[in-house]
């Protein structure tokens, strides 16, 4: 079983889950964050998806407003929130296939992000525009 430490850390949450964990957890929609931070709720939802990340000056704002660390946003590690409760309808075989799942979707967005790159780097040397 895993700590409370664990739970948002990077083997089990991305950057878009704890951003989600903890508006959901300061009782605000996507679009009263979104609206508070000064971007369009698209932005936002990017940012929950794990599609793009904030510029150093939204993840403080965002970190402020959600009344956690801008470490524990990017890594799940600092102050944060804590692991969510036992005592939920969750048995350890769905926890388990949950972070099996997670880890699976860590994966993908990886694999998406080297497949990006390596497009980018075949356009520029078969020099079509990006």
């Amino acid at each position: 079983m895993m700590d409370g430490d664990d739970w948002y850390g990077p083997e089990v949450a991305t950057f878009g889950d704890r951003v989600a964990a903890a508006r959901e957890a300061s009782q605000m929609t996507q679009e009263q964050l979104a609206k508070r931070l000064g971007v369009k709720l698209k932005t936002l939802q990017h940012w929950e998806e794990d599609l793009s990340e904030p510029r150093a000056n939204r993840l403080s704002m965002m970190a402020g407003l959600l009344n956690v660390s801008m470490v524990w946003l990017m890594t799940g590690q600092g102050q944060g929130l804590s692991a969510p409760s036992d005592e939920g309808d969750e048995s350890p075989d769905v926890k388990a296939v949950l972070i099996e799942l997670r880890a699976v979707q860590n994966r993908v967005h990886a694999a998406a992000e080297e497949v990006g790159r390596l497009e980018k780097k075949l356009r520029k040397l078969l020099k079509y525009p990006a």
